[in-house]
C-alpha cells in the first residue's frame, strides 16, 4: 500500500524556516535541504513503517547530509507530517504538535 504524505502547517514554516536560513548561508544550499526532504517523503511513502514508534506513535526520519528529523504519525493511509525539526531543537515541541492534533 502506498501512503500519502500530508504536511502540517506548522511543519511547512519548519521547512520554510530551514530553507531561508541555510540560503542565507550559501546560495542553493536550501534547495539542496530542500531535494533531501522531498527525497526523504518519498522514501516514507513506500517504506513508513520503518521507523520505530516513539512517544504516541511518534516517528522520526533522519535526512541525510543536514541535521534534521522529519517527525510524523500513521493514520489509515496518510503520512501526517507534524515538524521538520534541527536535532538541537527542544523536543517538546513535538509534544505539543502531537497534543493538538
Amino acid at each position: 500500500m502506498k501512503y500519502k504524505v500530508v504536511i502540517q502547517p506548522e511543519a511547512e514554516n519548519d521547512i520554510k524556516e530551514a530553507f531561508s536560513w541555510y540560503e542565507s548561508k550559501r546560495d542553493g544550499l536550501g534547495h539542496d535541504l530542500l531535494l533531501q526532504i522531498e527525497a526523504a517523503f518519498y522514501f516514507l511513502e513506500t517504506n513508513p513503517e520503518v521507523f520505530q514508534k516513539d512517544y504516541e506513535g511518534v516517528r522520526k526520519h533522519i535526512i541525510k547530509r543536514f541535521p534534521y528529523k522529519i517527525v510524523y504519525v500513521l493514520e489509515k493511509n496518510r503520512i501526517v507530517v507534524i515538524a521538520v525539526l534541527h536535532h538541537r531543537r527542544n523536543p517538546t515541541v513535538l509534544k505539543q504538535r502531537r497534543d493538538n492534533m
